[in-house]
């Protein structure tokens, strides 16, 4: 069995996103959906617009998002896109929230903890995904990458509620009398990741950026600042052999500020993700 490759470039620049995803030698075929990050409104660390916009292009994607399961600017659609025209996403590209509508239910074959997904029905109007990931730390995950984006990124809002629940729910007036224990939580993303992933049946490309490292998410109206200076690029057509990867790059780093990151991920027991996610052979 051929090992999985990821490309690295240190130097974080819009081209560089181009030639990383370059370097992945895939062509994502018909209608593109460019899975991001929209970032709460108050939130300083996330990835903006015009970073993308570059990478976007190449692969003439349309940005998409899902609704959250939580107060703030992105739980309902209404709200959500005119966050998204406030961030600068709807200058430069076109946007689709793919949960404005009806929810798509995705079985999941042999979960660890749900035998089903749900997304926004909307997935179906695309034929490839790319992935674009803010690699930091999270407040409930405890880190966030390629295999949270694939989960709680692409679930709807009653996806959302049933991934933390670890399918007891999917009402979000419920949800958090609800939530699962932490490690059943993180097995139910690794599920959910895999949904998605058999969903495109191998046609998605996933690129990491490690910058503005924080402990907390870009879901986070009030984020700490970062903790780590920023380390780089990453890209793979596989998504735990590319968290995998970043996490080896933090515990490795010189960076003294690391020590902040790795706490909040071991504290939360945050590499089980990734070894759920291995055990499903996403």
């Amino acid at each position: 069995m051929n090992k999985p490759n990821v490309y690295f470039i240190k130097d974080i620049k819009e081209e560089n996103l181009v030639k990383i995803f370059e370097q992945l030698n895939v062509e994502l075929k018909g209608k593109v959906a460019v899975k991001v990050h929209s970032g709460e409104k108050g939130n300083q660390n996330f990835l903006h617009p015009e970073f993308v916009k570059s990478l976007v292009e190449k692969v003439n994607g349309t940005v998409v998002e899902c609704n959250t399961a939580y107060g703030g600017e992105r739980n309902t659609t209404k709200k959500h896109e005119k966050l998204m025209e406030y961030h600068g996403w709807t200058k430069y590209f076109n946007v689709d929230i793919l949960d404005s509508d009806e929810d798509l239910e995705l079985e999941i074959k042999n979960g660890l903890q749900i035998d089903k997904n749900f997304v926004g029905k909307k997935l179906k109007n695309y034929d490839s995904m790319l992935v674009i990931s803010h690699f930091k730390g999270h407040p409930m995950g405890g880190f966030g990458g390629a295999i949270k984006q694939l989960s709680i990124g692409v679930a709807s809002t009653a996806g959302k509620c049933y991934i933390h629940s670890a399918g007891k729910v999917v009402d979000q007036k419920i949800l958090w009398q609800n939530t699962a224990p932490q490690d059943a939580f993180l097995e139910a993303m690794a599920d959910a990741a895999k949904s998605v992933v058999d969903y495109f049946k191998g046609n998605i490309a996933y690129v990491n950026i490690m910058c503005n490292m924080s402990v907390d998410c870009d879901c986070c109206a009030k984020a700490e600042d970062p903790c780590m200076k920023d380390i780089g690029i990453l890209s793979s057509t596989d998504p735990v052999a590319l968290d995998q990867a970043c996490i080896d790059l933090v515990y490795n780093s010189n960076d003294l500020g690391k020590e902040h990151l790795i706490e909040r991920i071991e504290s939360i027991n945050g590499i089980h993700t990734i070894e759920a996610s291995s055990n499903l052979k996403i």
